[in-house]
């Protein structure tokens, strides 16, 4: 059994520097989140993921590429997907087709993707359009959690299709506060009876499908004084206890405003990472700390080390099984051969 490999870390570049090397064979990394920066063609984005695959087959190579304004990789036959909120349109419409175009879209979302050595995405997002928060907005299928979990369902059953494994976000729901958590710390006050019943009964439905699941930056304090990705109450005992899920749990972004304040004191990455993780979490991700050196990345991998040696968190033999679950069982196709697959041209057609 390896070293329970928690942390999801990035790089600043097109290509692997050598302190990205270093960085990714360190046993504690368990993948590598790419973004825009690390996007030039297809060409240069099959290289590096190779380049990553090379260093060590088992690091999951993970994007946020949802459709819509969240899809990293835009150009060069990369397909521009629709917010989900168009498929919840489509749904008042006509709900069957509705949730085929859903299915389509994760297919062309997760074949185009594995096309170029990507192996998962942080998709589906199951908040609900309460029509108040700015960072979710139109990245959310609808208001009602029933369709939303039914249109999220079809996306996964697409994404299975094409190999890859699925993220439901922001448990246990983020579309209530306007706070955005990228800047902010967003604080709901609703009771944990009315989240259950409205918010987090995706999660519930959707117990089976889900493979992955990302908690939000967000306090309610009716339940815990933490954010949702630092609480055994949310993650341990609701999530996984009451709710039934049995998947892999991702911190959201550690670099967020609303990650480092725990208890109501700022607190080290190394700190956060801890938190998350003795709260339930199997990985956790820094982003966007390669960029200026990557000190930050440093420090991260030596404090997490550090704490290990000191009992400060154990690494689970269970984490690092759903973490490797999440990897593809296949090799992706050839992209020329994709576009002229069948069931990518009959997909295509279906996209709204």
């Amino acid at each position: 059994m390896s070293q329970h490999a928690p942390l999801i870390i990035d790089i600043a570049g097109l290509s692997l520097s050598k302190t990205d090397k270093q960085r990714l064979k360190h046993p504690l990394t368990g993948g590598i989140i790419l973004f825009a920066r690390n996007w030039e063609n297809r060409a240069q984005l099959s290289a590096l993921c190779s380049q990553i695959k090379k260093l060590r087959q088992d690091l999951l190579i993970c994007v946020d590429h949802e459709g819509g304004r969240v899809q990293r990789f835009r150009t060069d036959g990369f397909t521009h997907l629709p917010p989900m909120r168009a498929l919840g349109e489509l749904w008042l419409k006509d709900a069957m087709a509705a949730t085929n175009a859903a299915t389509a879209c994760g297919y062309v979302l997760g074949a185009e993707l594995r096309a170029c050595g990507v192996d998962f995405s942080f998709t589906p997002v199951l908040d609900l359009d309460f029509g108040e928060s700015s960072v979710i907005g139109d990245r959310a299928f609808a208001r009602d959690p029933r369709v939303v979990a039914l249109l999220a369902k079809s996306l996964m059953h697409g994404l299975l299709q094409s190999g890859m494994a699925n993220c439901g976000k922001h448990f246990p729901g983020h579309g209530f506060v306007k706070a955005d958590s990228h800047t902010d710390i967003p604080v709901d006050k609703r009771s944990l009876k009315a989240i259950l019943a409205d918010d987090a009964a995706p999660y519930e439905w959707l117990n089976t499908t889900l493979t992955s699941v990302m908690p939000a930056h967000v306090i309610y304090p009716k339940v815990d004084t933490r954010p949702a990705g630092f609480s055994e109450k949310w993650l341990t005992y609701i999530l996984r206890g009451q709710l039934g899920f049995g998947g892999a749990i991702f911190s959201d972004d550690l670099s967020m405003a609303g990650a480092r304040l725990l208890d109501g004191k700022q607190v080290s990455y190394t700190e956060a990472a801890v938190a998350a993780l003795n709260a339930g979490c199997d990985m956790v991700l820094l982003c966007n700390q390669s960029v200026d050196g990557g000190e930050a990345v440093d420090e991260l991998l030596n404090g997490m080390a550090e704490a290990q040696l000191k009992g400060r968190w154990e690494a689970l033999e269970s984490s690092e099984l759903r973490r490797l679950d999440l990897l593809p069982t296949s090799s992706g196709p050839a992209w020329d051969e994709l576009m002229v697959h069948p069931a990518y041209m009959h997909a295509m057609g279906l996209i709204p």
